[in-house]
């Protein structure tokens, strides 16, 4: 009970922490996997499935990172 309490802090600050930071480079274009997955408001899983379903994702030495105007275009062809 007290580690699932404990983990539940730190990921809290975690996810404070990102927020924040974020907020001090809004014009960050490149998103980490993690990051794009919360600018598009989906699971991460949910943002794997977006990968298989052709969004397009830079790798570089194994680095992935997915443009903001690319997640946007994604979106916006698979709305309806």
């Amino acid at each position: 009970m007290t580690q699932q309490i404990d983990y539940d802090i730190i990921q809290s600050i975690k996810d404070q922490l990102e927020i924040y930071f974020n907020k001090m480079n809004p014009h960050q274009e490149w998103l980490d996997l993690k990051s794009a997955a919360k600018y598009a408001n989906v699971s991460y899983n949910t943002f794997m499935k977006f990968r298989q379903m052709g969004l397009k994702v830079a790798e570089i030495d194994g680095v992935k990172r997915v443009k903001k105007s690319e997640i946007d275009r994604f979106l916006q062809e698979h709305s309806f």
